[in-house]
């Protein structure tokens, strides 16, 4: 019997080995798509918004400033599912990286200036870009992926050096984009098709308590109703 009990032990250990070594599952999906992507400037189509003439330091400044105002939009849209901490992951961003993100937003503080007619013309072209940029986080369609992408960035922020924010926009921010199309459980993919139908509803067929002529029409051809449960039968 103890021989027996140590093989049990055995086999137990090995499968809590097997499942530690696994990475963990996933909030909403038992295996989740791939969304990862290349690594990016941040001047490339759809991954932030346009800086005509931008130098490569404000090129970099928009993109950070880009995953703090989407991990910003998780913040607010993601609270849903608490698990996700992205509120919490938000604010320890804005903790961890605050000088480095003033930095960010100084630059492009300048930018804006400089490319602009006049000091008021530049501050309403650097709302616009803010604008902008947190709409284009929209999640309607996606917003499981766009949250559970965001929470993962948002935790990989914590361990980014300080001074290295933006190089981690540049690394995440195409999986980030990639996030805001819609996808689904990918281990057992499936479709449903769903249709309906109604029984033939000629006066002909149906007498006047609403039971169903089978002389004037042949069977039924349609589920039988559910009876009723009274108070007693429960």
């Amino acid at each position: 019997m103890r021989m027996v009990g140590l093989r049990f032990v055995g086999l137990g250990l090995a499968a809590a080995a097997m499942v530690g070594s696994a990475p963990a599952s996933a909030q909403f999906f038992m295996k989740s798509k791939d969304l990862s992507g290349t690594v990016v400037r941040g001047d490339e189509p759809g991954i932030a918004q346009p800086l005509p003439g931008a130098t490569e330091k404000e090129v970099k400044a928009g993109l950070a400033w880009t995953l703090r105002a989407a991990l910003n939009v998780a913040a607010l849209q993601c609270q849903f599912e608490p698990t996700l901490l992205a509120v919490d992951n938000y604010n320890a961003v804005l903790t961890d990286h605050r000088a480095e993100l003033k930095d960010t937003y100084d630059t492009l503080t300048a930018y804006f200036k400089r490319t602009n007619a006049s000091a008021k013309a530049g501050q309403s072209a650097l709302d616009q870009f803010g604008t902008r940029t947190y709409s284009s986080f929209n999640a309607v369609s996606s917003q499981y992926n766009f949250c559970q992408t965001a929470a993962k960035i948002g935790r990989a922020s914590l361990y980014t050096p300080r001074g290295s924010f933006g190089t981690l926009a540049q690394e995440k921010m195409r999986e980030l984009r990639n996030s805001l199309s819609p996808w689904g459980e990918q281990l057992f993919p499936r479709s449903f098709h769903a249709s309906s139908r109604v029984p033939n509803l000629d006066n002909v067929c149906w007498s006047k308590r609403g039971e169903w002529q089978t002389k004037k029409c042949g069977a039924l051809d349609f589920p039988e109703p559910i009876a009723a449960v009274s108070l007693a039968q429960r």
